[in-house]
């Protein structure tokens, strides 16, 4: 599964150079979307912005970052989730409006985006992509009220689902989070200003102090005067995408408090005790696998190993693969160390099984490298269901675990034995209600009410 994207911003109380620091904060947020990157900056009269297909170091260096200047940027890497994987789509999403130019950066899924695009083109507007963040970004500019504020808050109530924003006007930066705060964001502060970010992780890399997570139906708006923040409104419940922590996350990340590596750790202890097994070797499934593998072999004294090895400089490419290479499939992500496991009994420790076709290859890998036996220990429950919020997910029809039972999915992916945390030592790992994550691709409860045509096809928009 793949996140929709990160979202970055950055507002300097003297003049600086926010351009470079909104590129080191997307760097660290690589992870959350490898397909698109984009930076947007204001010198208090224009916005410029610099976008690109690509990674970051990808799409922009020292004479494109120099020539953004201002004292103001927000950032984005994308991952579509919404809207096909075209240039058009990238963000940050720059429109004029009557309020003066904004730029918008956008994580998440509206899930009445349809409704809202419809509508827009009924009152004469046109699109040049297929993003909902487009749609938000007009529907500002179509608010017929008397300021910018009062624009904002009209849209946002209107716009239904997930979404995590920072905005850019000429001499703010705005942060936003949906009712339900499905998607995470942060705030830090610096030395001489602010940065709002979906990680933690991004602060760290500027030296940024955390001051606190952006509130569910919170508005935080930076400006010369300093922070404010308001509600717009308030949702019956909280709903944290639990995904977050088992995988989307960089394990050095704090979200509501809780550190996901800490959370991760936890699930592989829990998952052992829930699934023991006798074998010689404890090895993940890179990255993230990891601190759940070291719970797991802490939890049960079967001692750690990598057993395979990740190709680190894998992001998107432009160049169609051969259909010989595609066959490999996993195999141009990982390779086995054949003297790690050879003649052992192995546990894999991964995060979740989607299709099972990606878990299926990784036994197969490990079997064919000399292990004995392979035993698959999955440090989430089983993904029953499509999400609507944000995260790229299969129909469900697609989800194996939708339409086999956990016998059925041992031996489709070859298994020796298949073990899955369960939903309750889930919750207890990271520590957090139930009642304030949103676990719907889990058990089915959705937070935000899906509208009929989606939720009867059971998957995303292309």
């Amino acid at each position: 599964m793949k996140d929709h994207c990160g979202v970055f911003g950055v507002y300097n109380l003297v003049q600086d150079s926010p351009a470079k620091s909104a590129y080191y904060g997307l760097y660290a947020l690589q992870h959350r979307g490898q397909e698109a990157a984009g930076i947007a900056v204001s010198d208090s009269k224009d916005i410029k912005c610099h976008k690109g297909m690509g990674l970051v170091n990808q799409v922009f260096n020292e004479e494109i970052l120099s020539g953004l200047k201002g004292r103001i940027a927000i950032g984005h890497v994308r991952y579509s989730t919404t809207g096909s994987s075209v240039l058009e789509n990238a963000q940050p999403i720059v429109i004029d409006t009557r309020y003066g130019p904004i730029a918008v950066a956008h994580n998440g899924n509206l899930v009445n985006a349809e409704d809202l695009r419809h509508e827009l083109k009924e009152k004469g507007f046109s699109f040049t992509g297929t993003t909902d963040s487009e749609v938000l970004a007009a529907m500002i500019a179509a608010s017929k009220k008397d300021d910018f504020d009062e624009a904002l808050t009209e849209t946002l109530r209107r716009c239904k689902g997930a979404f995590a924003l920072v905005i850019l006007t000429s001499d703010k930066l705005i942060a936003a989070r949906d009712p339900s705060g499905i998607r995470p964001l942060s705030v830090g502060r610096l030395d001489r200003g602010y940065v709002v970010s979906s990680e933690t992780c991004a602060l760290d890399i500027l030296g940024a102090q955390f001051m606190r997570d952006v509130s569910n139906g919170e508005i935080v708006v930076f400006s010369q005067e300093g922070i404010s923040s308001r509600t717009y409104e308030i949702s019956e419940r909280e709903a944290l995408c639990v995904f977050e922590y088992i995988y989307f996350a960089r394990p050095d990340s704090v979200l509501h408090d809780r550190n996901v590596y800490e959370a991760r750790f936890n699930m592989g202890k829990s998952l052992a005790k829930e699934h023991p097994v006798d074998a010689d070797v404890i090895m993940p499934v890179p990255e993230s696998g990891v601190p759940a593998a070291i719970g797991f072999s802490a939890e049960s004294k079967i001692p750690y190993g990598e057993g395979l090895i990740k190709n680190r400089y894998i992001g998107r490419t432009f160049i169609q693969p051969s259909q010989e290479i595609r066959d490999l499939g996993v195999k141009l992500k990982l390779n086995p160390i054949r003297e790690a496991v050879r003649g052992k009994k192995v546990v894999v420790i991964d995060d979740s099984i989607v299709r099972g076709t990606t878990s299926r290859q990784i036994v197969r890998l490990v079997r064919d490298a000399g292990a004995r036996e392979v035993h698959m220990r999955i440090s989430s429950p089983p993904t029953m269901n499509s999400c609507f919020y944000g995260i790229d997910t299969p129909t469900r029809a697609e989800l194996i675990a939708a339409n086999l039972s956990v016998e059925g999915i041992r031996k489709y992916i070859e298994a020796d034995s298949l073990g899955y945390l369960s939903l309750k030592d889930l919750i207890r790992s990271i520590s957090l209600p139930s009642k304030n994550l949103c676990l719907a691709c889990l058990n089915g409860d959705y937070p935000v009410k899906i509208p009929e045509r989606m939720s009867s096809l059971k998957l995303f928009f292309k």
